[in-house]
């Protein structure tokens, strides 16, 4: 049976293992590109008593994303995009947290890609928890939410012959998350 995430009180981190921190976005107007990123640390707070209360916060490595094609992604990680020798962290951190429903959460944070924050609100779904084979209590959470890259500087693009782009500019973020409970 699955406990209710505002009766899980405690300090949680993620488990890069199996949390998956991903995108979406459009290439050559045709097809969509898919990509994570595979270094990141994460840790929240859960508050059982007032869950609005819940801090969270991840660190993305700007190096780690991999989209399955090498070549494309050294490009991502130019200054064409992240530029990741000048900016090697993506960050989230909440400043908000609203209860829609026991399975429902609307987190609310400042995303910071190259040198530009930004609030965002992701809404997150509660898939439940489960005590693991070792004794760690593992909460999950999925979510997503659209964000234009062009409003954290990643601009470049190139103009395809028949008309368009060849990078949209909407990218969908994607989490799929695993914490394991501390302490």
């Amino acid at each position: 049976m699955t406990t209710p995430l505002s009766a899980l009180t405690g300090d949680y981190v993620l488990d890069p293992a199996h949390t998956r921190i991903g995108f979406v976005a459009r290439h050559a107007m045709v097809t969509k590109v898919r990509g994570a990123f595979h270094e990141f640390e994460g840790s929240a707070h859960l508050d059982g008593a007032d869950p609005a209360k819940s801090t969270a916060q991840v660190v993305i490595k700007t190096e780690s994303i991999d989209t399955g094609v090498e070549q494309r992604d050294q490009h991502l990680r130019t200054n064409d995009f992240l530029d990741a020798p000048n900016f090697p962290e993506i960050t989230f951190r909440t400043t908000a947290v609203e209860v829609r429903s026991d399975t429902d959460y609307r987190v609310t944070g400042d995303l910071t890609i190259k040198d530009t924050t930004r609030s965002l609100t992701i809404d997150f779904e509660y898939t439940g928890n489960a005590v693991d084979p070792t004794g760690n209590l593992r909460v999950g959470l999925e979510g997503s939410v659209t964000i234009s890259r062009k409003d954290f500087g990643v601009t470049w693009n190139a103009a395809l012959e028949g008309g368009g782009v060849l990078v949209g500019d909407k990218v969908v973020l994607e989490f799929d998350i695993s914490a394991i409970k501390q302490g």
